[in-house]
C-alpha cells in the first residue's frame, strides 16, 4: 500500500458541532430524507437506525423489508422523529490514535449513492460504523467525499484524536485532500471545505490507499446508504 504523510496542523474551533445537525445530503426522495434525518439522529450510527426503524414498523415488516409500503414506513419514521433519538453510547479507545476506513458506493454512477465510514482505535477494536445515503442520482467521487466527511465529523465530535491514519480507495480525494489539489469534482465544495475544518484538529494525520483487493469494513456500509437512498418517494 502507498502511504502520505498529511502536515501537522493546530487545533481548529468548533469541529466538534458539526453533526449537531444532519450533515449536508445531495437530492434525496422524501422517504431516504426522512431515513437520513433518523440516522443523524442516531449519530450515523447504521445498525443503531435500522434497528429502531424495523421496531417502528408495524407488524413484521421493516426498513427494507419488501412488505413494508411506503405509507408504513413514513408513518414510523415521521414517528421516530418526534421521539427522542439518542446516540449509542461512546466506547473508550485505547489511546488517542485512530484509524478511520471511508467508502462511497454509486450504483450507476451516476445513480442511488451511499457513504460509509468505520472508526477504530489503535488496536483496531472497531469503535463506531457509520451510514448514510448520499443522493439519489450522484457519482461516485462525491460519495466518496461525503464518506470521508461522515467519518471525520463524527470522530472529531466524540473523541480528540491526536493521530489519524484515513484508510481510502479513492485517489481522487487522496489527490485533493493530501496533494493540495483544488477539487476536481463539481459540486464537492462544501464537502471539502468541512474535510479540512476536521482535519485541521487532528495534529497527526496521513492516508493509506487501498488497493481493490484490500478489505474495506466501510464497504457494506456504503452499500446500505445506496440502497436507502434508492427507496421511493414516499
Amino acid at each position: 500500500m502507498r502511504q502520505g504523510e498529511g502536515p501537522e496542523r493546530k487545533p481548529g474551533r468548533g469541529v466538534g458541532d458539526v453533526t449537531e445537525e444532519s450533515l449536508p445530503a445531495e437530492h434525496l426522495s422524501p422517504l431516504a430524507t426522512l431515513v437520513d434525518e433518523v440516522l443523524a439522529g442516531v449519530g450515523y450510527e447504521m445498525a443503531a437506525a435500522t434497528d429502531v426503524i424495523d421496531d417502528a414498523v408495524p407488524g413484521y415488516g421493516g426498513l427494507f423489508d419488501p412488505a413494508t409500503t411506503p405509507g408504513e414506513l413514513r408513518r414510523a419514521l415521521d414517528d421516530l422523529l418526534s421521539s427522542e433519538l439518542t446516540h449509542p453510547s461512546v466506547p473508550a479507545p485505547t489511546d488517542d490514535s485512530f484509524i478511520l476506513y471511508v467508502d462511497g458506493s454509486s450504483r450507476g454512477n451516476p445513480g442511488p449513492a451511499g457513504a460509509g465510514a468505520v472508526i477504530m482505535d489503535a488496536e483496531e477494536n472497531q469503535l463506531a460504523r457509520l451510514g448514510r445515503p448520499v443522493g439519489s442520482r450522484t457519482g461516485n467521487n462525491t460519495a466518496e467525499y461525503v464518506a470521508l466527511q461522515l467519518g471525520l465529523s463524527e470522530l472529531v465530535s466524540r473523541y480528540e484524536p491526536h493521530s489519524l491514519e484515513v484508510r481510502i480507495d479513492s485517489m481522487t480525494v487522496i489527490r485533493d485532500v493530501w496533494g493540495g489539489n483544488e477539487p476536481t469534482e463539481p459540486g464537492v465544495e462544501t464537502y471539502s471545505e468541512a474535510i479540512a475544518a476536521a482535519l485541521s484538529s487532528v495534529p497527526n494525520h496521513r492516508y493509506t490507499h487501498l488497493a481493490d483487493r484490500d478489505p474495506n469494513p466501510a464497504d457494506a456500509l456504503a452499500t446500505v446508504g445506496t440502497d436507502i437512498a434508492a427507496l421511493g418517494p414516499g
